[in-house]
């Protein structure tokens, strides 16, 4: 596992959180919106609750992300358990699919928010131990949410994309579809792909702390 020293520790147990965290706020937003449209699978599965260890994984939330933090301290590939659905109309599916997504940006947003009101009234400073943290959260969960609007199987982007096509489009899609895992495959091993993800999360990033410190009135990252 390397060098275990206290700093890697501590990155190993804030990046747990971090995932754990946007991971369950993620999958709660699947289930509570399967369950509003009248699935009861979800809450009987008790998967309408933001407890994280109702959305994890074995080894997608727990094993991997622990593996990747502790041998090169970034959180890597992974996944939380995902939400099952009888719900087959597939407009209801795109609801369902962009849930977990938008919950990862009102996370975001939310975290922001707090983040620069805190430098606001005193309470955070860029020397804080925390601030780098809340940092990592709001920028994580916009990653999350333009990887899985990636148009391609099992992804959220691939159910939402069927949703909104027209319904001519739909059998030529379910063709694709098939061969959808292969483009995620594709995105995972060629590094440099992963460049559609990480450029708009960072620049999401950036200008939605440079509007809220322009609200707020205080600089927080000092970007221009």
């Amino acid at each position: 596992m390397g060098d275990m020293s206290p700093e890697r520790i501590r990155t190993i147990v804030v990046g747990m959180i971090i995932f754990l965290l946007s991971i369950a706020v993620h999958e709660f937003g699947h289930a509570f919106v399967a369950d509003k449209l009248g699935d009861r699978l979800p809450r009987a599965q008790g998967r309408v609750t933001l407890n994280p260890l109702a959305h994890a994984d074995p080894i997608g939330t727990l094993l991997l992300p622990f593996i990747f933090l502790a041998t090169t301290g970034q959180m890597g590939f992974a996944w939380g358990k995902p939400v099952m659905h009888t719900t087959h109309d597939r407009k209801r599916r795109l609801l369902i699919s962009i849930a977990g997504p938008a919950m990862n940006v009102v996370l975001a947003v939310l975290i922001a928010t707090g983040t620069v009101a805190l430098f606001r009234f005193g309470g955070l400073t860029r020397d804080s131990q925390v601030f780098p943290a809340l940092l990592n959260i709001v920028f994580f969960n916009f990653i999350l949410f333009f990887f899985n609007l990636i148009p391609a199987a099992p992804l959220d982007g691939g159910s939402v994309v069927r949703g909104l096509i027209p319904e001519s489009w739909v059998d030529a899609w379910d063709r694709y579809a098939v061969y959808a895992p292969f483009v995620l495959l594709a995105f995972l091993m060629i590094p440099r792909i992963g460049v559609i993800v990480s450029r708009p999360a960072t620049e999401v990033t950036i200008w939605l702390f440079v509007h809220l410190e322009s609200l707020f009135g205080v600089t927080v990252l000092g970007v221009v």
